[in-house]
């Protein structure tokens, strides 16, 4: 089968006008939340703390708080993007037509990816108001940051498929992901931590992707770069094994 580029962009268009229309909406919380996040954690916590890493803890929680609105961001856009069809009843004439599943894929998360790597720059074009932000690999940054949508908004499309109800949505990106995040080093360092809990803390997958963005920033990060890049590769790819058996099967879609 030919690839449907016609489809793809109907479908990609169709969610990004939706994203249009609440478009000021979309990028007020995320930049007053960044606002008050700098503000109590950078100034008032971090006028207590010294430097982590030879970096100020203002700018040193910033790729963290981008992290934190990436993951549920995509997670919420994708989940809910392909969500919406199925509790219509519509999702029947997008499987119907001459769509593939890695075309239908490709649309719903590229939607969604890109809503997110919008979010994040906003995000950091915020942060940079309030503190001096240095991004010492900002090739590898912006490859990061499109990485890291890409793979929740994968795993967002597998919650929109997986989910029964609009409650369900926001289990994951609420009480999975959200307390990962918090405790996978998107605020301090796990090096600062006592050693038992530091080699608790590696347990969580968080830790990897948040410390490899990081050292697109400084330079420096909690684990290897290398590391950090694997197993981001590496949750990509089971997204994507899990994408396959969704459609191999139709669990949730055709039924």
């Amino acid at each position: 089968m030919r690839f449907n580029g016609h489809a793809v962009s109907a479908i990609y268009r169709f969610e990004m006008h939706r994203f249009r229309r609440t478009f000021w909406q979309s990028l007020a919380t995320p930049v007053l939340t960044t606002a008050l996040y700098v503000v109590v954690f950078g100034a008032a916590i971090g006028s207590r703390m010294g430097e982590i890493d030879a970096v100020s803890y203002g700018a040193f929680i910033i790729p963290g708080l981008m992290m934190l609105t990436i993951f549920t961001e995509s997670l919420s856009n994708a989940a809910f993007g392909i969500h919406m069809p199925k509790f219509t009843g519509t999702i029947y004439e997008i499987l119907s037509a001459p769509v593939s599943a890695f075309e239908m894929v490709l649309a719903y998360v590229g939607a969604a990816a890109t809503k997110s790597v919008v979010i994040g720059l906003v995000i950091l074009a915020t942060a940079s108001l309030f503190v001096p932000v240095q991004i010492v690999h900002p090739f590898w940054m912006a490859a990061y940051l499109v990485l890291v949508a890409f793979a929740f908004s994968l795993a967002g499309f597998i919650t929109g498929v997986w989910a029964k109800g609009f409650e369900e949505l926001q289990f994951v990106p609420m009480l999975v992901i959200m307390p990962l995040t918090f405790l996978g080093g998107a605020f301090y360092s796990i090096d600062m931590l006592p050693g038992v809990w530091r080699t608790v803390s590696l347990f969580n997958p968080i830790v990897y992707i948040v410390s490899g963005f990081r050292w697109t920033f400084y330079g420096t990060g909690d684990v290897a770069v290398g590391t950090s890049l694997f197993a981001l590769l590496l949750f990509i790819a089971l997204c994507l094994t899990a994408v396959w058996w969704i459609f191999r099967t139709g669990y949730r879609l055709k039924s």
